[in-house]
């Protein structure tokens, strides 16, 4: 009888070392793929994620995550839509495939985390196409699946960001965007401070979703509530562990700007602009291209190397022609803008009059109406 028992508490005790060491494996595989992700190594990736599909052929978790190589295949140019009907297929599929589990088996945590990450990835596609009544359906949906995975799993700390994203931005987007006012008078209410809450504690403490929510603090302190060192904090966490990502590379240089550090900004686009030239993934799109002509042509502009800046502003203005329409974007207007002002400061009158010209006649981009009509009366003096 002894025996028998020793036997069985060996065999129990094996079988769940092997499951142990199974998820081990699957953890590992997961969170080395999504490291390759952010690294924008997709063809490794999709390498890890095949192992991950081949060892474990019925988890729906390599599905999920080679479907978001798509998505930041998307993040990288987010002007080019080429990736989104393949990558919206996809998230259906995935929402369908768990549906068909959870008919079975309505408390599988795993797979109603999957559905609702599908379902909210989803969502921001939409909103990213300014489909914003559409997009709000999807966090109407996705909100329910999430909260039952809390409840199930109150320490699932990947779940907990996407409530925290719920609360914060349903907070905050009735008031830009009035059209969906009344859509949100059928949803739960909210609190924004608590939505930060949340999405810091899974930047603390998330499994799979940390750098993601690292990376929406960044754009939260950013965009939305006007703290850039705050936001600054972010930006250099996730440029110095993927340091060749272009998206977080970019918005560490931006938000640099911002907090008056133009020469930090500088260096950063100076390194863009190497890999652009180097066609790494990424960097090498006219966008980007012409986003790091502009911030290093400031920086020149900034220490009085007015030649340098020249050139650099006029190849930002042809970048420009290529990109944007003749109403003009920011880059496009700003720089015009610049090269006006340098002309007065060589004293060239004429060419800076067409420049400032040039700028009433593109949509007006902040306060750029303002200053070519201030330096058509009066030239500039730097």
């Amino acid at each position: 009888m002894r025996k028998c028992f020793i036997i069985s508490l060996f065999i129990s005790t094996f079988l769940t070392q092997i499951s142990f060491a199974q998820t081990d494996i699957r953890d590992s595989l997961i969170t080395t793929g999504i490291d390759q992700i952010y690294s924008i190594k997709f063809k490794l990736s999709e390498s890890t994620f095949q192992t991950l599909k081949n060892n474990f052929p019925s988890d729906l978790s390599s599905t999920f995550f080679l479907t978001m190589i798509d998505w930041w295949r998307i993040l990288l140019n987010t002007t080019n839509e080429k990736y989104d009907d393949g990558f919206l297929i996809k998230l259906n599929n995935i929402i369908e495939k768990c549906d068909s589990i959870l008919d079975k088996e309505p408390n599988n945590v795993d797979v109603l985390f999957f559905k609702g990450g599908a379902i909210g990835f989803r969502g921001r596609l939409r909103a990213l196409r300014h489909s914003w009544l559409k997009a709000a359906d999807d966090g109407r949906l996705a909100l329910p699946i999430i909260q039952k995975v809390t409840s199930l799993d109150p320490n699932n700390y990947d779940a907990i960001f996407g409530l925290g994203i719920y609360n914060y931005y349903a907070s905050i987007l009735p008031d830009k965007y009035p059209i969906l006012k009344p859509f949100m008078l059928f949803m739960p209410s909210t609190d924004k401070d608590e939505g930060i809450r949340q999405v810091k504690l899974t930047a603390e403490k998330g499994k799979y979703a940390k750098y993601e929510a690292n990376y929406f603090l960044m754009l939260i302190y950013f965009l939305d509530e006007n703290k850039p060192f705050e936001s600054y904090k972010y930006a250099s966490l996730l440029a110095k562990k993927f340091p060749d990502n272009p998206v977080f590379e970019k918005w560490k240089g931006r938000i640099a700007s911002k907090v008056g550090n133009s020469l930090t900004a500088s260096e950063i686009f100076k390194n863009v602009l190497l890999k652009g030239q180097n066609k790494m993934m990424g960097y090498d799109d006219d966008i980007t291209i012409r986003e790091a002509l502009y911030y290093i042509a400031d920086q020149y502009w900034r220490t009085n190397k007015i030649d340098s800046s020249k050139i650099l502003f006029e190849k930002c203005v042809d970048y420009s022609k290529k990109i944007d329409s003749d109403k003009g974007e920011g880059f496009y207007v700003n720089a015009l803008i610049y090269l006006g002002m340098i002309q007065d400061v060589k004293n060239n009158r004429k060419a800076a009059i067409e420049y400032y010209k040039k700028v009433l006649d593109m949509d007006n981009y902040k306060q750029s109406h303002e200053l070519a009509e201030k330096y058509l009366e009066t030239p500039f003096k730097k």
